[in-house]
């Protein structure tokens, strides 16, 4: 891909991701198939790869927001009210928050060991870095939205 055609998709990314903050919930799968298409284009995976991958990811992708949608029901729910807590309320949380934090690293470990059974591990540093790329424009898209730019 040439200069000017990287640029282009980058353009046409940021133009999808901003109409896509601005229609609420779809933007939510809006934004999932931007992430996959800016995943697929960083690693790029062979069709073989990709016929591996994307059901691995997508499935550690499914645990990793059942387990945020648990710590948000059962954890930030009542951390809303955090100022009346006794003591033994607070220990409680805080023991079922690092209950759901050693689940996620268990799931990381897993996900990580099946991923490496279908990418090399210079694709897998490359996941990890296009993740942690697509999250700062996606920060840096919220933000300039923000300020009505």
């Amino acid at each position: 891909m040439n200069k000017l055609s990287k640029i282009g998709a980058l353009i046409l990314f940021l133009l999808a991701l901003a109409s896509g903050y601005s229609q609420g919930r779809p933007a939510r799968e809006r934004i999932k198939t931007l992430k996959v298409a800016f995943i697929t284009e960083r690693l790029s995976l062979s069709s073989s790869e990709a016929q591996a991958f994307w059901p691995i990811y997508n499935a550690h992708e499914e645990n990793l927001e059942s387990l945020k949608r648990k710590e948000r029901r059962e954890i930030r729910s009542k951390l809303i009210d955090f100022e009346n807590l006794s003591e033994r309320e607070a220990d409680a949380l805080l023991q079922q928050s690092m209950t759901l934090e050693k689940e996620k690293h268990r799931l990381n470990m897993i996900f990580m060991g099946d991923i490496q059974e279908v990418l090399s591990a210079k694709k897998t540093f490359l996941l990890i870095k296009a993740e942690e790329d697509f999250k700062k424009r996606l920060l840096r898209e919220i933000q300039q939205r923000r300020r009505g730019n």
